[in-house]
């Protein structure tokens, strides 16, 4: 059994390095830095102590990852040759020591690892700030913001800003939670004298600091006055606010069933804005779409049925699911592949075993337009599909003929039932040609409404009134308005 003892030095501040820490160093049999780059060491030197760095893979590899797994590797191998080995690490071994969790994480159960702690350099930070972390604090790996998010409702320390190029990256992903010239401090070894830096910046101009170097991390204070961007957090607590007993009267008598007016009504105003292309428009009903699932989540939630995480949970696992061949090892290099293995997956989580049950399933509260595209739409994944576009168009000829065939009978039952079969057979046009039939029709409605006021303008041009003008008048203007190149203006 082998055995790593892994030392804290400390801040930089050689006051700081604790006397156990230091015995350790003094009687080990081999001592490891992971870098000579430290104020501590400097001291070490004076106290005549001998040890090996680990600096020289620092200069052989392009990234951090590499450094540090090489870093891990070398001492561990050490180890197992000396049976006993010391391994310094700046700071506390476990405050933002990547090389270190490595270690720890080895998969070797003959070797012994023992963390001596030490000052981490968030201690410092925390001195030299005066902050209290009581009320708030996140640390943060300023090379991991991609995945690690700061939290602006506390102070937050983001670690590991290296270089000018580092702080660079890191600006501009806190500019995606902050606002440009949101106010921030700057520290550089804090807490070692005649080294410390601290210095108050707008974010903006981080990456022109000189100084930054190894030392160098970043404190951003919490935000107190209106943020640069609201949370989900924040709608939900606001919704939760709307709803108390000392919210709005009108909120408070909110039901399910009363608000399926204005679900239905802000959904077809997000319609409306991708329509009209209005991007500003779009944020704002995206926004009143959201409000109503926050709404219908907030009744659950005081009905103790779900709240909004189990919403978003849900739809986190479904997409998982329903993507097999995104997240699983099915394979699908077409649209119709994808939506093939949504449908696959989909069945198998529902544990539907009739193809017809998947029919069924689609709402019956849809737009019959848009019911019937969705049911055809499913029924074709079962290879229930006309062969060619050809065979569509014959079926429209075969329901326009039949409709013909019955339209004298006076059986407006029957004549029902086929306008419905021409309708269906409709739809299938638009769904083999992958066009939205309601979609469609909007558009021919819009385009009627258009033209049939170009009618009656130009009637009152005129000096005529349409209901006065005779079919072939109004039938020459709609020709006219045929040609007219109407503008969203028109």
């Amino acid at each position: 059994m082998s055995k790593i003892i892994v030392v804290g030095l400390g801040s930089g501040n050689y006051k700081q390095l604790t006397l156990e820490a230091y015995d350790i160093m003094k009687n080990a049999k081999e001592l490891i830095l992971r870098t000579e780059k430290h104020p501590t060491v400097e001291y070490l030197k004076k106290t005549g102590l001998s040890y090996s760095t680990c600096d020289d893979i620092y200069d052989t590899q392009e990234t951090f990852e590499d450094t540090y797994s090489l870093i891990c590797k070398r001492v561990i191998e050490s180890s197992r040759n000396s049976g006993e080995i010391v391994y310094a690490v700046p700071g506390h071994p476990l405050v933002a020591e990547k090389s270190v969790e490595l270690i720890m994480q080895s998969t070797d159960k003959n070797i012994e690892i023992e963390i001596i702690p030490a000052v981490s350099f968030i201690d410092a930070i925390l001195t030299a700030l005066k902050i209290d972390p009581v009320n708030g604090l996140k640390i943060i790996d300023g090379l991991s913001l991609d995945t690690q998010k700061p939290d602006n409702k506390c102070g937050n320390i983001i670690t590991q800003v290296y270089n000018r190029f580092v702080a660079s990256e890191v600006k501009l992903k806190l500019m995606e939670y902050y606002k440009d010239d949101y106010e921030i401090y700057v520290i550089r070894a804090a807490g070692v004298e005649d080294l410390e830096i601290i210095e108050k910046i707008n974010l903006f101009e981080l990456d022109r600091i000189q100084w930054v170097d190894y030392l160098t991390s970043i404190y951003i204070p919490p935000v107190s006055e209106q943020p640069k961007y609201n949370t989900m957090d924040d709608l939900t607590a606001l919704m939760d606010r709307l709803r108390s007993d000392n919210g709005c009267p009108w909120d408070k008598e909110q039901t399910r069933v009363t608000l399926k007016p204005y679900l239905l009504e802000e959904t077809y105003e997000v319609l409306d804005a991708i329509e009209k292309n209005d991007i500003d428009l779009l944020v704002e009903e995206l926004g009143d779409l959201l409000l109503q699932v926050v709404f219908h989540a907030q009744i659950a939630k005081e009905d103790g049925e779900f709240d909004i995480n189990d919403v978003i949970t849900g739809i986190v696992q479904k997409l998982i699911i329903r993507h097999p061949h995104v997240f699983g090892d099915v394979k699908a290099t077409s649209e119709s592949g994808a939506l093939k293995s949504w449908e696959a997956s989909k069945r198998k989580q529902k544990g539907v075993e009739s193809y017809t049950q998947m029919l069924k399933d689609v709402p019956k509260i849809l737009p019959a337009l848009v019911r019937s595209y969705k049911v055809q739409q499913k029924a074709a994944l079962t290879g229930f599909d006309w062969t060619n576009i050809e065979e569509v168009f014959a079926k429209v000829e075969e329901e326009l003929g039949e409709v013909k065939d019955v339209y004298n009978t006076g059986n407006k039952h029957i004549i029902e039932e086929e306008i419905g079969d021409l309708l269906f057979s409709v739809v299938n046009v638009a769904r083999y040609l992958k066009i939205q039939p309601e979609l469609a029709l909007k558009g021919t409605i819009d385009k009627f409404i258009n033209r049939f006021s170009f009618i009656e303008e130009s009637a009152i041009n005129e000096g005529k009134k349409l209901d006065e003008m005779t079919l072939p008048q109004m039938d020459k203007l709609w020709e006219m308005a045929k040609m007219h190149n109407f503008s969203k203006k028109d």
